[in-house]
């Protein structure tokens, strides 16, 4: 949260929302509900400044405090070792047994359909984008074509994967 709203400069819970589905929502989940309880509990704890507009709705808007900038350089700074949380619904039909073949078809649609949509974004970007969205964003066109490979092998093979591992 600190992040995203160091990168906006100050921002809504709303303007979160779309900052969230046009980046980081490709690669990491959130539920909307948080972008609205984490800004307040985070600016309760000091790490941002809270301001309501004076007329309107009177949303609020909230903006890094130095504590927040601090906290947030000191988050990135540490390397993990954490690895991705993986949650697959196609791949957990296919461990209780859905049909792998059928499957495959519709995967490999929704999965070349995802990597056009990353390859439209690198192309719009350019070289202006910033280190960590283009790599992210690298991460998540490799990504897309890994899938592609997986269900493309299963789609040929019929849903029989006993020849398709690399």
């Amino acid at each position: 949260m600190l992040g995203l709203i160091d990168q906006s400069g100050d921002a809504t819970p709303y303007e979160l929302k779309r900052i969230v589905a046009a980046g980081i929502g490709n690669f990491w989940s959130l539920q909307h509900a948080q972008l609205y309880t984490e800004p307040e509990r985070l600016a309760g704890a000091g790490y941002l400044e809270e301001t309501r507009e004076q007329g309107g709705r009177r949303r609020k808007l909230y903006r890094l405090t130095a504590a927040g900038r601090k906290a947030l350089r000191a988050w990135v700074s540490q390397p993990t070792e954490e690895l991705p949380e993986l949650r697959d619904v196609a791949l957990l039909k296919m461990y209780f047994g859905a049909n792998a073949s059928e499957l495959a078809e519709v995967q490999l649609a929704a999965h070349r359909e995802k990597l056009r949509e990353y390859e439209r974004i690198e192309k719009a970007a350019g070289d202006g984008e910033p280190a960590g969205p283009r790599v992210t964003l690298r991460a998540g066109i490799d990504h897309e074509r890994e899938w592609v490979r997986f269900w493309g092998s299963l789609a040929k093979d019929g849903g029989d994967d006993a020849g398709g591992r690399s």
